[in-house]
C-alpha cells in the first residue's frame, strides 16, 4: 500500500503539470496577452454560446471548452472553468477585431483577428461565425471580407 507522501506527490505533479500546461497554452496562443488589454470585468449579458471551438495561433486548440458570446458591442470569449488558469474572460470590441474567411480542405471556416495591435488569430467554424455576425448587427467589422 502507497504511503501519504507518495500520493501527495503524485497529486501535486498532476496539478502542477495541469496548470503549467494551462499557463504555457495560454501564453502561446495569445489569450494571456489578449488578457492584458481586453479582461472582462463585468457581467456579459448578450447572446452566448457554451462549448464552442476556436484555434488561436501556435495551434493551441480550445475544442468544445469555450462559451463564445457576442452582442453589438462586441466579443466575449471564456475558457471552462476547470481549464480557466490564466483565462480571465475577455470582451473585445468589434472596432478591435477584423474578420475573413477561411478553407481548410473542405470545410468553411472563419479567422478572426483579435486585438488591431496584437492581431492574435482566431479560427472558428462558419456556423458560429454566421450567429456572431448575427449577435453583431450592423456593428459587424466593416472592411472584412463576407463570410
Amino acid at each position: 500500500m502507497p504511503d501519504l507522501r507518495s500520493v501527495l506527490f503524485v497529486i501535486l505533479a498532476i496539478v502542477g503539470t495541469w496548470a503549467g500546461s494551462l499557463v504555457m497554452v495560454s501564453h502561446l496562443g495569445g489569450w494571456a496577452s489578449l488578457a492584458d488589454r481586453y479582461r472582462c470585468e463585468d457581467p456579459f449579458l448578450g447572446s452566448r454560446w457554451n462549448f464552442q471551438c476556436g484555434q488561436f495561433r501556435r495551434l493551441s486548440n480550445y475544442n468544445n471548452c469555450l462559451t463564445v458570446g457576442a452582442d453589438p458591442r462586441g466579443l466575449f470569449l471564456w475558457v471552462f472553468p476547470l481549464l480557466r488558469i490564466i483565462h480571465p474572460p475577455l470582451f473585445i470590441p468589434w472596432r478591435e477585431i477584423s474578420v475573413s474567411p477561411v478553407k481548410v480542405l473542405w470545410i468553411k471556416q472563419v479567422k478572426l483577428r483579435l486585438g488591431r495591435e496584437l492581431a492574435i488569430p482566431v479560427t472558428i467554424h462558419n456556423r458560429l461565425a454566421e450567429k456572431l455576425k448575427a449577435a453583431a448587427g450592423a456593428s459587424w467589422p466593416t472592411g472584412s471580407v463576407p463570410i
